[in-house]
């Protein structure tokens, strides 16, 4: 069976941000997700999980180890375990992307201070 937004698991995150299960096993995640104008995520790294970030649409900034990078559609960058970062969307439009966790990062996060 076709996976996609339409028929995927889906969840609420953050302030008003959504995410679809496109994989949802222990070895291996891969969410789309859609943040809206001027949210972010929090701050956090995980332990095991390597992610790799990929826009979709939209324009992401992602903060990683106190670097900020820029995504535009069809770019990504990859996160190693023990990272910390945080995803925001500084714009006035939605931005979309793919995040890929191996293994899967369900309680593997870690959250920090701002």
């Amino acid at each position: 069976m076709t996976i996609s937004k339409i028929n995927a698991e889906h969840y609420l995150w953050g302030n008003l941000c959504d995410g679809w299960h496109l994989v949802k096993n222990n070895d291996l995640s891969i969410i789309h997700e859609r943040m809206p104008p001027n949210t972010y995520e929090a701050r956090h790294y995980h332990n095991v999980s390597r992610q790799f970030f990929f826009v979709l649409s939209g324009k992401a900034t992602l903060e990683a180890n106190g670097e900020l990078i820029e995504l535009n559609p069809q770019e990504g960058y990859e996160i190693p375990p023990l990272v910390p970062h945080q995803m925001f969307n500084k714009t006035n439009l939605d931005v979309e992307f793919i995040v890929t966790s191996q293994p899967n990062s369900k309680g593997d996060r870690v959250l920090l201070e701002l």
